[in-house]
Formats: C-alpha cells, structure tokens, sequence
C-alpha cells in the first residue's frame, strides 16, 4: 500500500469529482462496497415546500442548506438589510433588476458553495505568479512537477498518464485554446460535471476508467467489476444482483450487451428536473408585485420573509470574496 502520507498526497494531485473517488486506486475493495458515478441535481433543501406552513424549503434553496442552519436571530429590520446587500450580488449585470435567470444561477451557487471554496483554494495554490490566470505549464509544475523526477515510484503508480488526461481536460476546459485559464476555466477543468461543455470528457474519463478491455464499451462485468470486487467471496449481496437487472433492463438500452457513450452518458449524468430553476420562478412569482416579469430589490426585500425570514446570515458579506460568479 506504501506511505499513507504520501498517498494522500496522491489524492490531492486530482480533481474532486462527484462521481470518481481516486482513493479506489489505492485501497482494497470491499466486498460490499458500492461506488456510485451518477451525478444528480441536488435537492435544494430535505424540508417540505410548503409555503402555507413556513417557508423553510426557500431559505434553504436561497442561501443554502448549511447557511441556513447558522443564522442568528434577527430584527426585521437587520434582516432586510442583509437581504439588500444579497439582491447586490444577485443583480450580476446591475441593471437594478433580478430576472429568474439570475436568480437561478444564484440559487445553484448557494446550492454549490463548496465548489466555489474549492477552486479558491486550488487557485492560490496554482498561480504561481498571481496574474490571475493559470496556464498549463503552471498547473503541471505545482501538481506533477517533482512527481515526474522519479522515474520509478515505489507504487507503481503512472502519473505520466494521469498528467495527460489532466492536460486533456485542461485543452477542453480552456474554451479559447491559450492553454491559459481563467477561473470560470479553472472551475470547469476541476469540476467538469457542473458544465455542460465538459459532460463529453466527463464520460470519456469514466469509460477509460471503467472499460477494462478497451474496446471502447462498458460491458455487464466491467460495470460490476467497477463498483464491486468479490474478494475471495463467491456469494454476491443483493444490490449487485439489482444493478446487474438494471444493467439489462435500464442500462444497455440497445440490448447490445453493453453500454455505448450515449448510455453510459445517460447513466452517470442523468436529466434530472432542475429543482434551481422551479425554485427561481417560484420566488419571482411571488416576490413580483407589478408582474413584469423581473424583481427589484424592494419587491425582494418587501417579502424578506419569503427568502430570509426574521433571520440573515454573514453569507452576503462572505460572497463579496468571489469576484466571480
């Protein structure tokens, strides 16, 4: 298995991905164990929408779950002052309106905040000379550059090939070709599932992972074999036998015998109902007085109720970090 501390340095080299964990590379499988690629549109909130009882499930859909959990008790004074200075950084064009739009992509970055924080993080480690721009050639030398000395580490483990995938997504997230990125780029690269522009790569890397044969499909046991190992146990749990009837009857639409890239495409990123979206109407809906279609921040903060309640949080305070969004 080799130095624990150095295989959690391995884990950092890559990506977070919803639906890929590099620690399976590196650790024994249990017979039980079920790894799960799917990546789904989250839930805005585990509450109720029920807005004749309370509207916890729009505080959380607004601000986020998490944040919700941490506000103090508030005058309704303090809270629509902290929900003005919120509407600030919804109204991302300043035109002193809030179309659904806008609160939507609001709405999925409370829903996705974690992702944000992430890349903040990776950034500061990546832009070695703090232009606000990464390329390539900086990503590589602060990830893999004293990796790559060694010509033969004691794990076995090819960097050299993670380094080319890397680069590939990198070439694919960095929309201009410069091969230097921005941080939306950056996001994307590191968080490719959240862009539509990246889900082709997003499937290619998990056939690669998933096709042992290389034939370019995903056959029965490859796709058992990725999220199940016997390990000396001949007797399969249940949930393996399930998967495998949903391989036959759900997966392998073309009844082929395995799984193509459009079927694999559909399996690991479902089209899931777009809960932001429905959210989003539902508060201009009732937020908008004059019916226009759009919000002003008094419309939004007459019904400070609606999105914050008698509570606020310092989360307005904390996005003015972002300067992207």
């Amino acid at each position: 298995m080799g130095d624990p501390h150095f295989t959690c340095l391995k884990m950092e080299l890559r990506p977070v991905i919803v639906y890929l964990t590099l620690c399976v590379v590196y650790a024994i499988s249990k017979p039980t164990e079920k790894k799960d690629r799917i990546h789904h549109d989250s839930k805005l909130s585990e509450k109720e929408h029920d807005d004749g009882e309370n509207f916890d499930y729009d505080h959380d859909a607004f601000l986020g779950a998490e944040t919700a959990k941490t506000f103090d008790q508030l005058t309704p004074e303090e809270s629509k002052e902290r929900l003005g200075k919120i509407v600030d950084k919804i109204d991302e064009d300043k035109d002193g309106f809030v179309t659904t739009e806008e609160m939507r992509q609001w709405i999925k970055y409370a829903q996705k905040r974690w992702i944000y924080e992430d890349v903040d993080r990776q950034w500061t480690r990546h832009d070695l000379n703090e232009d606000g721009l990464i390329s390539w050639e900086e990503y590589k030398n602060a990830t893999y550059g004293y990796i790559l000395d060694d010509p033969d580490p004691e794990d076995g483990f090819n960097y050299k090939q993670m380094m080319m995938r890397d680069e590939r997504r990198f070439k694919i997230a960095d929309q201009d070709g410069d091969l230097i990125a921005n941080k939306e780029e950056f996001t994307a690269f590191l968080h490719p599932e959240e862009y539509d522009y990246m889900k082709d790569i997003v499937v290619l890397e998990a056939m690669e992972d998933i096709d042992k044969n290389g034939d370019g499909f995903i056959d029965l046991e490859e796709y058992i074999g990725d999220m199940y190992s016997h390990d000396g146990d001949p007797q399969e749990p249940e949930w393996v036998k399930t998967e495998r009837e949903q391989f036959v009857e759900f997966r392998d639409k073309n009844k082929d015998g395995k799984m193509d890239k459009e079927e694999t495409k559909d399996w690991i990123l479902p089209s899931d109902y777009d809960h932001a979206e429905a959210e989003a109407k539902h508060l201009v809906y009732e937020s908008d007085t004059d019916k226009d279609g759009k919000l002003t921040k008094e419309e939004i903060v007459d019904k400070y109720d609606l999105f914050v309640g008698s509570q606020a949080t310092d989360f307005g305070e904390a996005l003015v970090r972002h300067d992207e969004f």
